[in-house]
């Protein structure tokens, strides 16, 4: 048998043996035999296609370990998980874990302890991390998921992941590098090579379509009435409801649960423990719609979402395919429904100006950051500050979404580290020893309870402070979450414990020493040409939700630069074209006489194409796919072929 052969029943009985699986999926298997030949390697998978299977499997069958960059805490702590349940060894680290953990687990790594170790791509930045990962015996992969992160024409850029590169130069041996992501344009796959330094371009693909998807998009006056109408002729299986606000998530999850289906929110504002348990509900079917903003849906595995509803239009192609996806995991039927109204058009094109404020408004914004900061010029290099963003605009009469922008401008741009809404845990330690607290009658059982629940639950609370969670206390307990907080509040006041409770806040490091506010320097690459990239990611979205001639999923897969594609029978604009009496045969068949009308590749009048025989719509329809798609060229009122 060949090296190869043998090879792939490596993988296949990697597989059955812990996934439980007989045979791959997609291109899950060429990826898997690129990436171990030792090759970097990228994959596009649409969301759902298997991407953990892809650096999972291999890793079990090489020696060492797999260092896998993501930015989304929630996936990490679901894929860690589901590797111990198979017992394979795996963690993960990232912000608010306690020092002395994250010095535990990497040095567990350094033993060579684990096979997998899930970071985010932040802490690629610690000079402690750095120093750790040269001492790890031997690192077999790093994967990068997300990957469309670390280009700068990427929609959902982030400086953080500009640092992968590192990882890769502090180890002294060759490691093969797997880029993994759902969404992803040619110039985007291009761009991904190049920052990833791939020794050659190396890429595996698999059609985005997703036939048992049907895109659907309406027009309304009314968006909360007719997405009430589209849910409840969607009875069965799991929803979601995208909005772009948090008050929104709150006001429709309530309008629903008024009008009898079960609804709840979720947005960044949360507590981790709350998204956790609202996402847990969802999950087990306690809810059946969960109303969110973009911070939710990363990493979901839910298999049985039968409807996706875009409340508010997203600002790019790549962001709405990437949450309508999440849709029919399970293979069964679904819809992703996406709203607009006559505003709409004006609110994205809004949005430029205020993703891209004037320069000398980011300008300002930074001089008004370093004085808000107390940094003076030359000052602040390293220091990490806690940034309350609504003081600031208060103080400083700045909007805030104008000034989160030019916070993530000059990030990009090198002179600060914006991190929007870490959450930093409760934390509390007891300021009286064991035995004073063994003595102690508070004459209170609520009291009682609350205190042995957090000594049953943690460790060390006696020598210093450890991270808690409140809404855990709460299931413990049986108390309400505000119960819980007010009488660990009454418990520090009482001088009993000390008590740091949560709060989600902003954080800014300052990655250089502040500079004269004149010399602050904001290239082509961090501002004009993203700005234009924007406008054509706003002009993108437009184009797909006012244009009812072409095939959604066409127009979708067209957009992420596949050729081959074909009309899928089932989106608002093909059974409007069966409910009109004719097909895409008919089109064809119409196309083929619009070209002789034109064959002579002169400018006609459009007149010329009304005299055609057969269904008006049709010929309406024909005339403007033809456009959409280049076959012919308006110029006024007249026409020709291309």
């Amino acid at each position: 048998m060949s090296a190869h052969g043998t090879n792939s029943d490596i993988y296949l009985e990697t597989l059955r043996h812990y996934w439980g699986y007989d045979s791959f999926r997609g291109i899950q298997r060429e990826i898997i035999e690129s990436v171990c030949s030792g090759k970097d390697t990228l994959g596009l998978m649409p969301t759902g296609g298997g991407k953990s299977i892809t650096f999972q499997v291999p890793t079990m069958t090489m020696k060492g370990l797999c260092i896998v960059v993501t930015p989304l805490i929630a996936l990490m702590k679901d894929q860690v998980s589901q590797l111990r349940m198979r017992a394979i060894k795996a963690a993960c680290v990232y912000s608010g874990m306690m020092g002395s953990d994250i010095e535990r687990i990497l040095d567990n790594c350094i033993l060579g302890d684990y096979k997998f170790l899930y970071i985010s791509p932040e802490r690629l930045q610690s000079e402690r991390f750095r120093q750790k990962v040269t001492l790890i015996r031997r690192i077999c992969m790093i994967c990068v998921d997300e990957a469309h992160c670390i280009s700068q024409w990427g929609y959902d850029f982030r400086p953080s992941y500009m640092h992968i590169n590192d990882l890769r130069h502090l180890i002294p041996y060759p490691v093969p590098i797997l880029a993994l992501t759902a969404t992803a344009t040619p110039v985007v796959v291009d761009d991904i090579q190049n920052r990833l330094e791939f020794k050659e371009h190396n890429v595996f693909s698999m059609s985005f379509e997703r036939k048992n998807l049907s895109y659907v998009v309406r027009e309304s006056a009314d968006k909360t009435a007719e997405m009430l109408r589209i849910l409840q002729k969607v009875p069965h299986g799991s929803g979601i409801v995208y909005t772009r606000s948090r008050r929104l998530t709150r006001e429709i999850a309530n309008y629903l649960n008024a009008n009898g289906i079960t609804a709840d929110s979720y947005h960044a504002g949360l507590t981790n423990a709350e998204k956790d348990l609202r996402q847990a509900n969802w999950t087990k079917g306690n809810s059946r719609i969960m109303v969110a903003t973009n911070a939710f849906g990363m990493g979901i595995d839910k298999a049985d979402v039968r409807i996706v509803v875009h409340y508010n239009v997203p600002d790019s192609i790549e962001a709405y395919f990437q949450e309508a996806g999440r849709a029919g995991r399970d293979g069964g039927h679904s819809y992703a429904v996406l709203l607009y109204n006559q505003q709409d058009k004006g609110l994205l094109h809004r949005r430029i100006d205020t993703s891209y404020p004037a320069i000398d408004y980011i300008r300002q914004t930074y001089e008004n950051v370093c004085y808000f900061l107390q940094v003076g010029v030359g000052e602040g290099y390293g220091h990490t500050y806690y940034f309350a963003l609504e003081l600031f605009c208060n103080r400083f009469k700045q909007f805030a979404v104008n000034t989160d922008s030019a916070l993530r401008i000059l990030s990009t741009a090198g002179y600060i580290d914006y991190q929007e809404e870490q959450e930093f845990k409760s934390r509390l330690k007891f300021t009286i020893t064991k035995e004073t607290l063994n003595r102690l009658q508070t004459r209170n059982p609520q009291t009682d309870d609350i205190i042995q629940a957090v000594l049953r639950t943690y460790t060390g609370v006696f020598a210093d402070y450890v991270f808690i969670e409140e809404t855990l206390i709460s299931h413990i307990t049986g108390y309400d979450n505000d119960t819980v907080y007010n009488t660990l509040i009454e418990l520090s006041q009482s001088h009993i414990i000390s008590f740091i409770p949560h709060r989600n806040t902003p954080t800014i490091t300052f990655t250089v020493p502040r500079v004269d506010t004149e010399r602050i320097l904001l290239p082509p690459i961090v501002y004009a040409d993203r700005k234009k990239d924007y406008a054509k990611r706003i002009d993108s979205i437009i184009d797909y939700f006012s244009s009812d001639n072409l095939c959604r999923s066409r127009q979708l897969l067209r957009y992420f630069g596949e050729k081959d594609t074909h009309d899928c029978g089932q989106c608002d604009v093909c059974l409007r074209r069966k409910h009109n009496g004719y097909s895409n045969d008919d089109i064809l068949r119409m196309k083929e006489r619009v070209k002789q009308v034109l064959s002579d590749q002169q400018f006609h009048p459009v007149t010329d194409l009304h005299t055609l025989s057969g269904n008006k719509e049709l010929i309406r329809d024909t005339i403007n796919i033809m456009v959409q798609e280049e076959e012919i060229e308006v110029n006024g009122s007249k026409v020709r072929l291309m």
